[in-house]
């Protein structure tokens, strides 16, 4: 019985299969048995509200297991702090999408009046303190949903902070006190958190993602330190919003990324007004009496620079939040820069303790690989399923003013793994229709297919920058998945006028040295 990826052996479970799982076989449904045993209050206890968490309590709840989840957010340098529902909902990937969509909107309004509406684009301005409010709003709104959702589910909600006494109990501190539960099962979702920069000034005076979206005042001038999707982001959105960003680059931009692709859009953001400090790294952050911050840092050749800012953001790379667990208490072990934990099939080196999201190493740091990680998890745990989470070809998008989406294998991995001579790079650029009338500038739109050479083309990755990106790169990821091939992709007949069709259209290799640059709207 493959029922967690490591062999039964190591679990000392030899009841599951007698006594544990019941099949009722006309109505086609697997649910873990009622009866536990009486050592442990819970079947499953996880830590950490966030999405991975709340989607495997809610599944194995449903599948018959008495669940519990405990929550706790400590509060930013600043005081920031948020409810149930981890960082996607709070501050990650909702506010971060509404922010970008009310900047998307002061394009398009611009845009508006070349299409005929009558608007007076010189009095075109956004109001942080609406956009604000509006946001949070929308957040509390789903906390309050998510809890309602636990309880109608039977999942019970500690608002405590977790901690292992040992392998099968946590120790939770509530408001109301200390609370001691035990458990059979153990599930470490407690995400990450940013980091911070070790110069003087950058807790005292800065802040991070985790402020932006309730800040109480205009962010104003604002320099993003960090180049990485989060900081180009945050950027890309104030700007479009009005306010004057600059992104300081330590190294190279999106990083994980394909770096043709990452100058594509750094390019396309510097044309939008946002400014890039290349190769350079902050020495310190000061308040000067005005309230404003004095930034000093250096660049590569070790000249000194500084200039004055209303917000200074750190966006320098996540934390997970294991460290103050107590996992020695628990036996499981860390990887990496010691806050990672390194899983098989999300089974930590404790057979009966699992750990999904951004705990882990060298996996996906995205919100719907940690849900269906979790959902599959508890499946296994109290469904009888055998169901595995596939962490390859996950597709993703940077939601920078162009959108860059992705799935798949970089120009560079794919060189890497299959060298130079084995892969064709099909690329093209393209012009969106409604670019046209606006004359909004066409040159950053490009996508490219990474594809094998032999026989019919099997693609290995496709990336695309471009309006409404992540709608685009969808549907193709399911393709990809389904090991689309370039036979497949040239003989399938694209929707027109979209931008999604251009994967349906490109036909020029790197390798051919043509001219990717389309002739026509409809060539």
């Amino acid at each position: 019985m493959a029922l967690l990826g490591r062999t039964l052996k190591h679990f000392h479970l030899t009841s599951i299969v007698k006594h544990q799982i019941i099949v009722v076989q006309n109505v086609n449904v697997r649910f873990y048995s009622k009866k536990r045993e009486n050592r442990y209050e819970y079947d499953l206890v996880v830590l950490g509200g966030g999405s991975g968490g709340l989607a495997a309590a809610k599944e194995a709840s449903a599948l018959g297991a008495k669940v519990a989840v405990l929550d706790y957010v400590t509060p930013t340098p600043i005081g920031t702090k948020w409810g149930l529902g981890g960082t996607c909902v709070n501050v990650g990937c909702i506010p971060k999408k509404l922010m970008h969509q009310a900047a998307l909107l002061g394009e398009s309004l611009k845009d508006a009046a070349a299409y005929g509406w009558e608007l007076e684009p010189e009095n075109i301005k956004n109001t942080w303190s609406t956009l604000r409010q509006a946001v949070q709003n929308h957040i509390k709104s789903v906390n309050w949903v998510t809890r309602v959702e636990l309880r109608d589910k039977k999942v019970e909600y500690i608002n405590g902070l977790g901690t292992f006494k040992d392998p099968n109990t946590i120790q939770a501190q509530t408001k109301q006190g200390e609370r001691t539960l035990t458990a059979k099962y153990i599930l470490i979702a407690v995400g990450g958190r940013p980091r911070y920069s070790d110069i003087p000034g950058a807790i005292e005076y800065g802040i991070t993602s985790d402020d932006i979206f309730s800040l109480d005042r205009e962010p104003g001038k604002t320099l993003v330190i960090g180049a990485g999707y989060i900081g180009l982001e945050c950027a890309g959105f104030l700007k479009g919003l009005g306010y004057d960003s600059t992104v300081m680059v330590r190294s190279v931009v999106l990083r994980e990324f394909d770096q043709q692709m990452a100058q594509v859009i750094t390019e396309s953001m510097q044309e939008r007004g946002v400014n890039f400090l290349f190769k350079c790294l902050p020495s310190s952050v000061e308040k000067l009496d005005n309230g404003k911050l004095f930034v000093r840092w250096i660049n590569s050749q070790k000249e000194e620079f500084s200039d004055t800012f209303d917000t200074v953001l750190f966006a320098i790379g996540r934390r997970a939040l294991t460290k103050d667990l107590h996992l020695e208490n628990a036996g499981v072990e860390l990887v990496g820069e010691g806050d990672k934990i390194d899983v098989v099939n999300e089974q930590t080196n404790v057979p009966h303790i699992f750990a999904v999201g951004d705990v882990l190493y060298k996996k996906p740091e995205l919100t719907p690989v940690a849900i269906h990680a979790g959902k599959l998890l508890s499946r296994r745990l109290f469904g009888n399923s055998s169901a595995l989470m596939n962490y390859h070809n996950v597709a993703t998008t940077v939601f920078t003013p162009m959108e860059y989406g992705c799935v798949g294998l970089s120009e560079e991995h794919a060189l890497e793994e299959y060298g130079a001579d084995n892969i064709e790079i099909y690329h093209a650029y393209y012009k969106p229709t409604e670019f046209f009338v606006p004359q909004r500038s066409i040159v950053h739109c490009y996508l490219k297919v990474i594809a094998l050479r032999e026989g019919d083309q099997k693609v290995v990755g496709l990336h695309f920058i471009g309006p409404q990106a992540g709608e685009v790169i969808q549907g193709f990821a399911a393709a990809i998945n389904c090991n689309l091939t370039m036979s497949v992709l040239m003989n399938t007949v694209g929707i027109h006028p979209t931008v999604a069709e251009e994967f349906t259209r490109i036909n020029i290799t790197k390798r051919s040295g043509k001219d990717p640059n389309p002739q026509s709207c409809c060539s």
